[in-house]
């Protein structure tokens, strides 16, 4: 059921942000991802630590090519950042997170794009 909930979830953010690029101009060959990273929530906070430390995780991540738009705690659930970066180093984003995240966190990526300039746009020409 998650896996299938995860799947329309992927599926409509693609399609909805590929229909909202072909309406703004793309400013360069970046792309933004918002990553997911849940706790294990079998661990408490010092373990979760602890894995980080182990893995390095904070000299991994995020990579030098990314830029980090935002990074929120969500109570309960872990952390959720978002990040640009260019196309080509989508590889070095991943492994970042496979070699330093996995054990202290389940992670999730979506794409992700800026709704604001839309939004302020649809809003500019409803008056």
């Amino acid at each position: 059921m998650k896996t299938t909930i995860a799947l329309l979830t992927a599926t409509f953010l693609i399609s909805f942000t590929l229909k909202c690029q072909a309406q703004t101009k793309p400013s360069s060959d970046s792309l933004m991802i918002t990553i997911f990273l849940k706790h294990q929530q079998d661990k408490n906070l010092k373990a979760l630590q602890q894995i980080q430390e182990s893995n390095k995780l904070w000299e991994l991540f995020p990579p030098k090519e990314a830029r980090v738009i935002s990074w929120y705690v969500m109570m309960g659930i872990g952390q959720v950042v978002t990040v640009r970066i260019p196309a080509h180093a989508l590889r070095a984003l991943n492994l970042s997170i496979e070699n330093g995240a996995w054990g202290a966190f389940e992670t999730e990526f979506y794409p992700t794009y800026d709704y604001v300039p839309i939004w302020k746009n649809n809003m500019k020409s409803k008056k």
